[in-house]
């Protein structure tokens, strides 16, 4: 989870390889109408969101052996959200610049979301440090780094 740009399609995909489970992206979850306001720079709502949140549930519940889903999940309210579909539910917060997130959106290739939304993201964004199960990440760190750590933290049985 985290702000656009911070890697977590890249990271997601490489966890979903290394152990194995179902890869869900969640932007393929937004309906049209949210995808058009974001390729327009509109950022979305709460309400926007709410349809979003109810589909990536349900993604969760699908799949009681566990999936490794992408999403923005930027507020304590959709996490929590989502820990209802799913309890036990663990979160890898990819944390990143504002500067390094907007040249990131920016280097992408038809991508719907627009590099105006980035600076919303950060406005949306409530640190879930401190959350339970949340892992905090350095986005700069090299993917396959990444990648080892949050496997390695998948594999506890406990939450930290």
């Amino acid at each position: 989870m985290g702000v656009a740009g911070c890697g977590k399609s890249s990271l997601g995909s490489g966890v979903a390889q290394v152990l194995q489970l179902p890869l869900v992206e969640g932007d393929d979850f937004h309906s049209p109408e949210s995808r058009q306001k974001m390729s327009q720079g509109i950022a979305l709502t709460d309400a926007d969101r709410a349809g979003w949140l109810d589909r990536l549930g349900e993604q969760l519940r699908q799949q009681p052996g566990g999936i490794v889903l992408t999403c923005s999940a930027l507020k304590q309210a959709y996490r929590d959200r989502l820990r209802l579909a799913s309890p036990g539910l663990r979160f890898a917060f990819l944390q990143i610049s504002r500067e390094d997130a907007q040249a990131r959106v920016g280097s992408r290739d038809a991508h719907f979301f627009s590099t105006t939304l980035v600076d919303s993201q950060f406005a949306t964004l409530q640190d879930p440090s401190g959350e339970p199960g949340v892992l905090t990440l350095d986005a700069a760190k090299p993917l396959p780094q990444l990648q080892a750590e949050v496997a390695a933290w998948m594999t506890h049985k406990e939450l930290t």
